[in-house]
């Protein structure tokens, strides 16, 4: 199960426990069960401070929970085998069980505890989901920091039947009380937020009373990131807001074109940028969705960003780094089936369309690859493209059309989305060039059509903006308004890339620079400060 390496490692691991642990399985005679069994006897065998057993009582088989053996009302249950991206899950819940604190700011911690009521929670995860180690770390550390939060992570994969029988089509999925709760990637103060109602009274108290930054940057992606990296080096006073830290590339699998690094993965990516912003004297707001942007009267002056929750920042200059989120396809039924047969990750997703027959739409890199990825899950891949040619890369190209598992349909217009209520059981699309209708019978569509920048809140302010929504910014990443910069995929530089994004983060920040050392502060901002 564990290769001599991982042994090793987790020895090292289990070496910090505080305090003594119980794993207790609930088995069945399947080949998961004996997996479970032995994955667990050898982590027993690997610490004096870990017993495990198997004479538990779940109705799930394979499962065991993770307990503290001084109190049996903490505990983390795992349903299936936590391996692949769950293995380093499953590490810190025998750390955290075991008394090991973890890296989580301590008002994380006591609002956790302070929570009032009864939670109990279930999660599907796949072992290919990048997003659902975030989600199942976080429920971990709720039900080992309230005895009144429980916790059941299942391998939906171990558990087909259930997951086909809860209409789970999209994964991380969070059941709470029984009740669909949330899907997609969420941190623990996400999960917070949704289930304590005063978290964002508190926030917006926090916020208000910061001092006005001399830049501000909205946004926490590779651009905001840099951005802030390089005002912070020049002695500035910086803020970032972000509505969530590391953006869009928390959604990101597999990064090979970043540049002196040979392959990364997303996740790996925002948390090293993340320590990096962290070196510097810079204030992080997370969970912060920016609603309205006031600019300032005159240079030097004041902006204000107003957020969702009411609070607000003021700055002598910013710089808008809001990102862009995938394109919807903005036809019948794709609103309706979202999560049900419509998904838009196939790293997450795609295993739980095993055997099936699904769709991707778009022709570029990202349907592509999709449709690389889901022909080695799937029964069957259609690749449908609007235009009269696949745009991706030629290597990608040949790739797909040596799959005997995959049907390429180009000039075809996707119209619509069926399902039978529940789920999606089809699409239709209209032949561009003859104007035929036709029907494809499937049971998933993912759909990679491009992105749409983060700019909806900016269409009052004043701020440039093309018919696409980009922001338009100069050669210095300067919008029109003065002081006002912004960098990344929200704006009109082209090609939406995580090195190019960074770049223009960089050269945000030095106009930024350049604008405040020619502009001196107006007696309002000398005097808040």
């Amino acid at each position: 199960m564990l290769d001599a390496n991982l042994k090793q490692q987790l020895s090292q691991y289990l070496g910090m426990l505080r305090e003594p642990i119980e794993l207790v399985a609930t088995l069945g005679d399947d080949a998961k069960s004996a997996q479970t069994r032995e994955l667990l006897e050898q982590i027993d065998a690997l610490s004096d401070k870990v017993s495990a057993k198997f004479d538990g009582e779940d109705d799930r088989r394979p499962s065991f929970i993770i307990r503290r053996a001084s109190d049996a009302t903490v505990w983390v249950r795992f349903a299936g085998v936590p391996l692949g991206h769950e293995f380093t899950s499953l590490v810190l819940a025998l750390l955290w069980a075991g008394g090991h604190p973890p890296k989580v700011e301590e008002e994380t911690l006591q609002a956790i505890r302070d929570l009032e009521g009864d939670f109990d929670f279930e999660m599907y995860f796949s072992l290919s989901c990048h997003n659902c180690p975030d989600v199942v770390q976080a429920l971990t550390l709720m039900a080992l920091f309230n005895p009144r939060i429980s916790a059941t992570l299942i391998e939906g994969g171990a558990f087909q039947d259930e997951v086909e029988e809860r209409g789970v089509m999209a994964v991380p999925a969070v059941f709470l009380n029984g009740e669909s709760f949330a899907n997609g990637k969420m941190s623990v103060e996400e999960l917070l937020a949704k289930i304590d109602t005063n978290a964002g009274a508190r926030a917006a108290a926090k916020i208000e009373g910061k001092d006005p930054f001399e830049v501000l940057v909205i946004g926490g992606g590779p651009a905001g990131a840099s951005a802030a990296i390089y005002t912070a080096r020049k002695g500035f006073r910086t803020g970032v807001a972000a509505e969530r830290f590391g953006g869009q590339v928390l959604d990101t699998m597999g990064i090979e074109n970043f540049i002196s690094v040979p392959y990364t993965e997303g996740p790996k990516l925002a948390a090293a940028l993340e320590a990096h912003v962290g070196e510097y004297d810079i204030d992080v707001m997370n969970l912060q969705k920016a609603e309205r942007l006031i600019p300032a009267t005159k240079p030097g002056g004041m902006h204000e960003v107003v957020f969702a929750n009411g609070a607000s920042l003021k700055a002598r200059s910013l710089v808008l780094s809001t990102g862009a989120r995938w394109r919807n396809l903005g036809v019948p039924g794709e609103f309706e089936y979202r999560n049900r047969g419509v998904a838009y990750c196939p790293h997450c997703d795609g295993p739980l369309f095993k055997g099936k027959r699904v769709a991707v739409i778009g022709g570029g890199n990202s349907g592509v690859e999709a449709a690389i990825d889901l022909a080695n899950i799937v029964g069957h891949v259609t690749l449908i493209e609007f235009d009269s040619k696949l745009r991706a890369d030629q290597v990608l190209q040949d790739k797909l059309r040596s799959m005997d598992n995959v049907d390429i349909l180009v000039s075809a217009q996707t119209t619509e989305v069926t399902g039978d209520g529940e789920r999606v059981d089809g699409l239709t699309y209209k032949n561009r060039e003859t104007g035929e209708e036709h029907r494809v019978e499937l049971e998933g569509v993912f759909v990679q059509i491009g992105l749409v920048p983060n700019t909806e809140w900016l269409k009052d302010s004043g701020i440039e903006l093309t018919k696409f929504g980009e922001i338009v910014v100069d050669a210095h990443a300067a919008t029109n308004l003065p002081g006002v910069f912004a960098a990344g995929d929200a704006t009109t530089v082209p090609f939406k890339q995580i090195i190019i994004a960074m770049g223009e983060g960089s050269k945000a920040a030095l106009s930024a620079f350049d604008y405040l050392i020619r502009n001196e502060a107006t007696d309002e901002i000398a005097q808040a400060a």
